[in-house]
């Protein structure tokens, strides 16, 4: 039966006991409850919500001096993030707090009416906002004396109370647990508020802005810039070693941490924002302070996008990119020194943030290019791609790696930072090798490839177009990478897996565009390669002799029932692991995992530039297609057969695909072998004279001949390089806020916000 709205008594209880946690909350609430009420007495949960709202509205309004204010607001939090789950999962509930409540917009207290009429969901965010800038409840005071401790809230600047030095911003306030804790408390439930997103099933069209969010990052929040800093400072800052001291963590117990992370999953979530479709309304450039670039054009009408977007000074950027790489690499150092460190559990949110500046701010991206800081990032990537390969729990997280560095991949300055030698020994369970970070890279990538479990070959086309994009700068291939990019062209030149799908003959086109790339630019520090090309030169023999006639098509599928996976031999002697390294496990059993939606074709996902003489990019896309045999790039190949092969690939994943003659000799003319063929016609008589001259059999003979070999003047005139930039596009907008929120979704398990709530944007399964 409903209760009287005035009845005080009544709500009171709900905020008024002073010991219950979030947990407590969590506990005697039930779901079939909050459940029952929603659906049997409609007008109590309505009450229960705009009371509690209104207590928060209060808090706000007045500072929150008293102990006894403090903890209605921190209950009044703590109910609110325990029920907006269950509003958001009912349609018909899904616009309450959208809706005005008579006198409640700001406690009745005699405003103008239109004040009044705030919705209930603009009133609970300015007070979230207020509350985190709440002297003495969740930011130090100013005040010296305690006289007048009051400081009035309407008055205060809250850029002067910023959490944490970093951008913009030099004072680092002293750290205070019980801050911490309320920010935790109401960062939490602003990411409830947040969590609408959820429950609505995902749209390819990105015109699905999140209200929520789109109120709380627009200029109605007074302090959405100094918020933005707080988070974005708050998370770059934070050093989970814990002031450098091994092992300090088992005596101290780390309160920032769940601060930190609360903090990443709120900014992600507040720049969720597709900036492939963005329009750009003009902001004011003039509250942004120093920090933030004002000659660059109006951003978005989200002022955090904005704010990302305009940072500009080098020690901003210096900051950001030191914090996350520390963060990235913490799992990393917690190999060397078993527990010597707290391991932290949000790189996935890190990697999502990463991503987010280097989308939405060109210049961090290229600062991040221009140092060797970029390995910094790089290697912790391919530390988590390579540990968990094995997973299916964990196939998002192997998707943003992949999808990170192949929008680095784009830019040259990524391939010839590969070029610094790998000495740091992170243990990975891969062959031990001397050489660059791109041997890294390779070695890693070959490994996902043949050693990941099924779900990940969508990715292969990314990960090979990595290799293509930094080809050119690739000064000296290791023996051992040069060998895994052989048994890689090896395993996909199998005629029954080049004729058992549509697409797979674009892997082979990737690799030889690799080879290509490195004999025509890089080809004097690349003996290893050349060797290698020369010892499987059976290879491209099959490939350019590959058949063509229906028979030996049926004969090659016919095989396909007896032999393996073409990639789970391995080709080369693999060698012994790096020291400490554990294999990639696959997912214990009963993991929940979230599903992703389909992530855009590799055509999709990126646009092609070809690299002029004095460095500069062009785009292809909309440049007419060459067609001479010679000047024809590798792969402007499969951009046209794709096209033909979409309803093709429809037919092979039900199973129907039957290649044809034409299909097969349609791409087997474009196969770009000249280059190695001509190689080989030159070398391979050279090498073979030396061997029987010698009588060598020593590898390392053949090596300093190669070595000091040329072939200027030899190979057909150097083709352009292509390079493959990723392009934003909707498809992938849609994927990042799904992965997102799936992350958000599985990290927050106590209390248990979402779980068991009907959340329509993805699927929860068990592995």
């Amino acid at each position: 039966m409903p209760v009287e709205a005035t009845d005080d008594a009544f709500w009171d209880q709900f905020w008024a006991d002073t010991a219950t946690s979030v947990q407590d909350v969590f506990a005697l609430v039930p779901a079939a409850e909050i459940r029952a009420v929603r659906e049997e007495s409609p007008s109590n949960l309505a009450t229960l919500c705009y009371k509690a709202v209104e207590k928060l509205v209060q808090g706000a309004e007045s500072g929150c001096h008293s102990e006894k204010e403090r903890q209605i607001v921190l209950n009044c939090s703590r109910l609110l993030t325990r029920v907006l789950p269950y509003i958001f999962e009912d349609p018909d509930w899904r616009g309450f707090f959208w809706s005005t409540v008579p006198g409640a917009g700001r406690g009745g207290q005699g405003e103008d009416d239109d004040e009044n009429a705030r919705p209930l969901a603009e009133s609970l965010l300015l007070a979230i906002a207020d509350l985190l800038f709440c002297p003495d409840f969740t930011v130090q005071s100013h005040r010296r004396s305690t006289v007048d401790s009051a400081e009035d809230i309407h008055s205060l600047d809250s850029c002067e109370y910023i959490w944490e030095a970093g951008v913009g911003f030099a004072h680092s306030p002293q750290p205070s647990y019980i801050h911490d804790m309320n920010r935790m408390e109401l960062l939490k439930l602003l990411l409830t508020c947040f969590s609408e997103a959820m429950y609505l099933p995902p749209a390819p069209d990105s015109g699905n802005t999140n209200p929520w969010v789109q109120f709380f990052c627009s200029a109605e929040n007074r302090h959405a810039l100094p918020l933005f800093t707080s988070l974005l400072n708050t998370v770059c800052a934070y050093d989970p070693v814990g002031y450098g001291i091994p092992y300090n963590h088992l005596i101290f117990s780390d309160y920032r941490e769940p601060l930190v992370e609360e903090a990443a999953q709120v900014l992600i979530v507040t720049l969720d924002h597709d900036s492939a479709t963005s329009t750009s309304p003009t902001v004011d450039g003039t509250t942004t302070g120093t920090a933030m670039d004002d000659a660059d054009p109006p951003g978005p009408e989200n002022l955090f996008v904005n704010y990302l977007s305009r940072i500009h000074r080098e020690e901003d950027f210096q900051f950001i990119l030191k914090g996350i790489a520390r963060l990235l690499s913490n799992p990393l150092v917690q190999t060397y020194l078993p527990n010597s460190t707290k391991k932290i559990q949000f790189h996935q949110e890190l990697l999502v943030l990463f991503w987010k500046l280097c989308d939405f701010n060109k210049k961090f991206l290229f600062f991040v290019l221009k140092s060797s800081d970029v390995l910094d990032i790089l290697v912790p990537i391919l530390y988590f791609l390579n540990d968990a390969r094995a997973d299916q729990s964990r196939v998002g997280l192997m998707h943003i790696g992949v999808f990170i560095l192949l929008l680095l991949s784009g830019e040259r300055n990524f391939g010839v930072r590969l070029n610094k030698p790998y000495s740091v020994r992170v243990p990975m369970d891969i062959p031990v090798f001397t050489g660059t970070h791109a041997d890294l890279l390779i070695v890693v990538f070959h490994k996902i490839i043949t050693s990941g479990h099924q779900r990940l070959q969508p990715l292969f086309d990314c990960l090979l177009t990595i290799v293509v994009n930094v080809s050119p700068y690739l000064k000296s291939l290791s023996m051992v990478a040069a060998n895994k990019l052989l048994h890689l062209l090896e395993a996909f030149s199998t005629t029954w897996f080049l004729f058992s799908a549509a697409q797979n003959h674009h892997l082979v086109f990737f690799l030889l565009e690799v080879f290509n790339n490195i004999i025509q630019y890089q080809f004097d520090g690349n003996s290893n390669l050349v060797y290698a090309i020369i010892r499987k030169r059976s290879v491209f023999h099959q490939l350019a002799n590959l058949p063509t006639d229906l028979p030996a098509i049926h004969k090659a599928l016919q095989r396909r029932r007896r032999a393996p996976e073409p990639l789970s031999r391995t080709g080369s002697q693999e060698g012994a692991s790096m020291e400490g390294s554990r294999p990639a496990a696959p997912a214990e059993p009963g993991t929940l995992k979230t599903s992703l939606v389909a992530t855009p074709g590799i055509d999709k996902l990126t646009e092609k530039s070809q690299v002029s003489e004095d460095g500069t990019l062009r785009s292809l896309e909309s440049a007419p297609q060459q067609n001479s045999a010679e000047g024809s790039p590798a792969v402007e190949e499969p951009s046209q057969v794709w096209r033909e092969q979409r309803r093709l690939s429809n037919a092979s994943a039900s199973g129907q695909w039957n290649p044809t003659s034409e299909w097969v000799l349609s791409w087997k003319s474009k196969l770009p072998l000249q280059t190695i063929m001509r190689l080989l016609q030159v070398l391979v008589p050279q090498v073979e004279k030396i061997c029987i001259d010698k009588g060598l059999t020593d590898e390392s003979e053949i090596l300093r001949f190669l070595q000091h070999g040329t072939l200027v003047g030899l190979l057909p005139v150097p083709h352009p390089i292509l390079i493959r930039k990723y392009q934003a596009n909707s498809g992938t907008a849609m994927w990042f806020r799904t992965y997102m929120w799936g992350v958000i979704y599985l990290r927050n398990v106590d209390p248990p916000v979402w779980y068991d709530t009907d959340v329509k944007l993805f699927e929860i399964q068990r592995v």
